[in-house]
């Protein structure tokens, strides 16, 4: 397992840092890692490392809470934002645009995904147990909620919506060297903790009436996992907005590669999760010179396929 580990790391770390080669290489502006003037050297440090390195936090922060996330509900399809902490995220951003406290935009968009799912949490206990299925279908009501009071927010906010909607679809247009400090702490916490806790999310998958027998404290572990993943997601969503289909596609991809067990599909989505979203980063500012579509949508594109396949996949098998 040690060995394993460690070959899958180092050849995460070689994929990613070609990949953060060719991202901070391509643009409107070509850059030749070998050739560096002034301004070159200007828009690869002060502009398109940060932006680099801001996606790969946040792919790895999405990815791994989608191992999470499919590992609790024993759901291959869920994702990040199945559960709500994405629309709580929306709703604090949204209120920090229509108060003009965009300053602390990252800060609300946090808040409201904590909070959103303590609440969730709160809502979904019975009997001082989570059950999945309540906690999964608390999630969809008050998510529901929560974009209805967005939706009501953005027909107050006439001269911030274009903004409002641009963060929703998912940028790293905004990326600074300031944020990195923002989301690296809950990536190494989050991460971490899960990390800590992959034998546990080996028995989840089993289902509770497997995993108790075997020693599994489940109720301590649901809320271990649920932790750790709604902190990768809301440092996520902060600093980026909102990034679908992103925490669906790559644990899945990952689990192929590497199988189920999260001692090595953890980091392994983590790392396929930053080099997958550095990529799609890449493609959306270079796709079209001088206009730069949302990383959000080029994601969209790319999951919305894959989700339908893996519908069909499982409507095979049944």
């Amino acid at each position: 397992m040690i060995a394993r580990l460690g070959g899958l790391m180092l050849l995460g770390l070689l994929g990613l840092a070609a990949c953060l080669a060719v991202a901070v290489s391509l643009g409107s502006i070509s850059i030749n890692l070998l050739e560096l003037d002034d301004v070159t050297r200007a828009i690869l440090l002060d502009i398109r490392l940060p932006r680099a390195l801001l996606g790969a936090c946040v792919g790895a922060c999405l990815a791994s809470a989608g191992v999470a996330f499919q590992a609790l509900l024993r759901n291959p399809l869920a994702d990040p934002y199945v559960v709500g902490a994405s629309s709580g995220a929306a709703l604090g951003a949204a209120l920090a645009f229509l108060l003009g406290l965009t300053s602390v935009l990252p800060l609300a968009a946090f808040a409201g995904a904590v909070g959103a799912m303590l609440f969730i949490v709160r809502l979904a206990r019975i009997g001082g147990a989570l059950p999945v299925d309540t906690f999964l279908l608390a999630g969809v009501v008050v998510g529901s909620f929560l974009w209805s009071l967005v939706s009501f927010m953005l027909t107050l906010a006439r001269q911030d919506m274009a903004r409002i909607v641009f963060w929703l679809m998912g940028s790293l247009a905004d990326a600074r060297w300031s944020q990195l400090p923002l989301i690296l702490p809950y990536l190494v916490i989050g991460l971490g903790g899960l990390y800590y806790g992959a034998l546990s999310l080996n028995l989840l998958t089993l289902g509770e009436e497997a995993a108790i027998p075997l020693g599994l404290p489940a109720e301590r572990a649901k809320l271990w996992v649920l932790l750790g993943a709604t902190l990768l997601t809301a440092a996520a969503v902060s600093v980026s907005g909102l990034i679908g289909f992103l925490g669906l596609i790559v644990p899945h991809l990952c689990r192929g590669l590497v199988g189920p067990d999260h001692r090595l599909l953890l980091p392994a989505a983590a790392l396929g999760g930053a080099m997958f979203l550095v990529l799609c980063d890449t493609l959306a500012r270079s796709l079209r010179p001088g206009l730069e579509l949302p990383v959000g949508v080029i994601t969209a594109l790319l999951g919305a396929p894959f989700f339908f396949w893996l519908l069909y996949s499982r409507r095979r098998l049944t």
